[in-house]
């Protein structure tokens, strides 16, 4: 992939980029694999806005992934390489032996025409899944892991994300997250080998605020420039700092820094080290 920078030849081009990547197939998407995509906006049953900041952007058709990869010793052939809108990464269409097509996570590096697998005995390749407790090396990359056997993966689905594999024990496996957790998950859940692709898509500049709202995101206002009422940081003439010792939500609970996840999960025995803050 190689992104594109625009000159600034109008103001929404100016520090504009994009990516280029001459693999991909401007195609529509497979009729059976797609379906309609309801958008809630932040809203709640009752309408009221319970996450800020979304609304708007560009209708989608949502492309049903195929996360689980249970087509098990069936040969799939890559046929395209899609924009998917509602991830940062593309996608594969793939054409099983037995004449089913789904859509999988685009695997960086796979090519249109190559074979791909899934099953216990599948050899070590770019695009096959397979337990983590067969032949997988350690040291090896994989991506979309299982965190329970037959989900289907959860883990590592962004582009450009990957874990390695640090050790195997037991009935357990170590893996290194992109995050820099490292936690154990049971050697019968399946992953997919490979990095994700599209592995420059945090190095993209949007260029303007339209296109945020092509997205779906819109503006966000600073507390302090707020009044008292509307958030713990407003009032106050002109630019004065949020008079507290730590910054506030607008709810008044302490933000930046504070640990949000919950305590006493039921995977915490298997985290080996927390994640980089």
């Amino acid at each position: 992939m190689v992104i594109r920078s625009y000159q600034a030849y109008t103001p929404g081009t100016r520090d504009r980029s994009i990516v280029k990547f001459k693999k991909m197939i401007e195609s529509e998407p497979q009729k059976v694999l797609v379906r309609g995509r309801h958008v809630a906006q932040g809203r709640n049953h009752r309408g009221i806005i319970t996450s800020r900041h979304r609304g708007g952007g560009h209708r989608r058709l949502y492309r049903m992934i195929d996360f689980r990869r249970d087509k098990r010793d069936v040969s799939g052939e890559i046929k395209t390489i899609e924009y998917d809108p509602n991830r940062n990464t593309c996608i594969c269409l793939t054409n099983y032996g037995d004449g089913k097509k789904r859509y999988i996570l685009y695997p960086h590096g796979i090519e249109i025409g190559d074979k791909i697998i899934s099953g216990i005995e599948a050899p070590i390749s770019i695009g096959n899944t397979s337990p983590l407790s067969t032949n997988m090396p350690l040291g090896a990359s994989v991506h979309n892991i299982e965190t329970k056997p037959g989900r289907g993966g959860q883990l590592v689905r962004a582009a450009g994300t990957t874990a390695k594999i640090l050790a195997k024990e037991g009935q357990l496996v170590t893996l290194k997250l992109p995050s820099g957790e490292i936690r154990s998950l049971p050697q019968k859940c399946f992953a997919t080998i490979g990095q994700i692709g599209n592995i420059d898509a945090n190095n993209l500049k949007l260029g303007k605020a339209g296109s945020r709202r092509w997205l779906g995101k819109r503006p966000s206002v600073r507390g302090v420039v707020m009044n008292p009422i509307d958030h713990p940081h407003g009032g106050g003439e002109g630019k004065v700092p949020i008079g507290r010792k730590k910054p506030l939500t607008p709810w008044g609970h302490p933000a930046l820094g504070r640990r949000s996840r919950k305590r006493h999960k039921y995977s915490d025995t298997l985290i080996l080290r927390r994640r980089m803050a």
